[in-house]
Formats: C-alpha cells, sequence, structure tokens
C-alpha cells in the first residue's frame, strides 16, 4: 500500500503472532517425539522377542573351551 510516496506494512497482532510461532514450535517438537518414541508397544514388544531370540541362537553356537588349555 503506498501513500504518498511511503509504505505501510500490514498490521501484525503480537498476540496472534506470538501464539503462531509457539503452535509451530509445539508441532516441530511434537514431530521429533514421533519420530524418537512413535513405536508402538506391540512392535517393542516385537522387537524385543527378535532380540532375544537372536541372543539365544548366538548363544546356542557358542562354542565352550571344554577344559582343555
Amino acid at each position: 500500500m503506498e501513500d504518498n510516496g511511503s509504505i505501510v506494512g500490514e498490521l501484525v497482532n503480537l498476540r496472534q503472532f506470538k501464539k503462531r510461532v509457539a503452535r509451530e514450535e509445539s508441532a516441530r517438537h511434537a514431530e521429533t517425539n514421533r519420530a524418537r518414541f512413535g513405536r508402538t508397544k506391540s512392535e517393542r514388544q516385537q522387537d524385543e522377542m527378535r532380540a532375544r531370540r537372536a541372543s539365544d541362537a548366538l548363544d546356542q553356537h557358542h562354542l565352550s573351551d571344554g577344559g582343555a588349555t
């Protein structure tokens, strides 16, 4: 908008601006948390079971020294 050669900026309600910035920051934080902790209980349990099975399989293939030194 131009009035006699001067440029007038858009009016901004600072309270609304601050709220919008806070919402955007909260959304970014939530996205980060979903990426870090966003697994369901069943997914965590499946991962634990796979790790336990892998550990058990490794233990079964472990060779003991049999007392020979």
